[in-house]
């Protein structure tokens, strides 16, 4: 899968994105998930904060669903990182989930860590981890985020060269294996360390994810005896119809078989931990959507679309906007940030 430019994908605009969606023949989600006993799908709890903090990357990776790179200028203020932050002491939310883009190229990035462990707010990053090489100012990164107590989420499509390079670009491997031995050094991934390193695997192509337990164990085996990197559990995440991966399922005429896989898959049980039930996403700009999908669909939340009117009862109340993207949210184990779900 080669990467694609993003100034020349075709469903950049996010009504064609729908469109498309909704076009597809496969069941309706929201009839699915109502034959289940969820009509509407609401909330458990807003427990986490999943906080875009700009669209800017040093990377454009084909897969990306928030069509991230280094052209891109949306970028979070500190004043709305602030709203955040009000938003954190009001809800009393304990963990916050910063991602991007390269969350680490926004100028308030420091800043906004330290805010949130001084209020004890366990941290999340999602780290690309190129980001950490592609300049000296970066060096930083590893001793900073030890320090904090920051749990690292990184994407690492493959544990061989040619197909890392070839989903997200050339070089990439090794830089990656470079940041990974770095964090490596400052104790991340280590038994006893309390520093948590985890990786994330995306297919390379329209089909799901393998078992997430049995590919955790062959990239620990290759890692570990190819590099001596260690790190502590590896997530695999669907690919989501949307953005650059929607545009390859389009050009290589895969949409309607992709859909149909994943509606065919389609769990009942996953259903029920999807991310969207406890996390709360929150765009560059404040506005509020479901789930990280969501927001690149541009799908704000029902009752409150701003972080600055933050109200976590109204929110725990509210109806979760679906559409057929979410059926890769729920099939086969199930996906999330956070990986498998059953």
């Amino acid at each position: 899968m080669k990467t694609l430019n993003a100034q020349k994908h075709l469903y950049s605009n996010t009504a064609a994105q729908l469109d498309v969606l909704e076009k597809s023949t496969i069941h309706s989600f929201q009839e699915r998930i109502a034959n289940i006993g969820h009509d509407p799908l609401q909330p458990t709890n807003v427990d986490i904060l999943q906080v875009n903090m700009g669209k800017m990357c040093n990377q454009t990776c084909a897969h990306c669903h928030v069509d991230a790179g280094p052209d891109r200028k949306e970028i979070m203020t500190r004043e709305t990182m602030q709203l955040c932050l009000d938003a954190v002491d009001k809800g009393n939310i304990k963990v916050a989930d910063l991602t991007g883009g390269a969350p680490e190229l926004n100028p308030h990035f420091r800043w906004f860590v330290e805010e949130l462990r001084k209020r004890n707010v366990y941290v999340m990053v999602r780290c690309n981890l190129t980001i950490i090489l592609s300049n000296p100012k970066f060096n930083y990164l590893p001793e900073f985020y030890a320090e904090h107590k920051v749990e690292i989420i990184s994407s690492l499509p493959h544990f061989s060269r040619l197909r890392t390079d070839a989903q997200r670009g050339e070089g990439v491997f090794d830089k990656s294996i470079k940041a990974l031995q770095m964090l490596n050094e400052v104790g991340y991934g280590k038994e006893g360390s309390g520093l948590h390193l985890n990786l994330v695997y995306n297919p390379s192509g329209a089909f799901l994810p393998p078992g997430q337990s049995s590919l955790e164990r062959d990239f620990k085996d290759r890692l570990g005896r190819q590099h001596g990197v260690v790190f502590n559990s590896l997530f695999a995440i669907t690919n989501m119809p949307i953005s650059r991966f929607l545009d390859y399922l389009v050009q290589t005429e895969n949409y309607e078989k992709y859909m149909e896989e994943l509606s065919n898959a389609f769990n009942p049980t996953a259903v029920e931990g999807v991310m969207c039930r406890n996390t709360l996403s929150v765009g560059w700009d404040g506005s509020l959507y479901d789930c990280d999908f969501n927001q690149m669909l541009d799908m704000k939340c029902y009752k409150v679309e701003h972080i600055r009117d933050f109200d976590k009862e109204l929110l725990n109340s509210r109806a979760i906007k679906t559409a057929k993207h979410c059926y890769g949210c729920t099939a086969g184990a199930g996906s999330s940030c956070g990986g498998e779900l059953v």
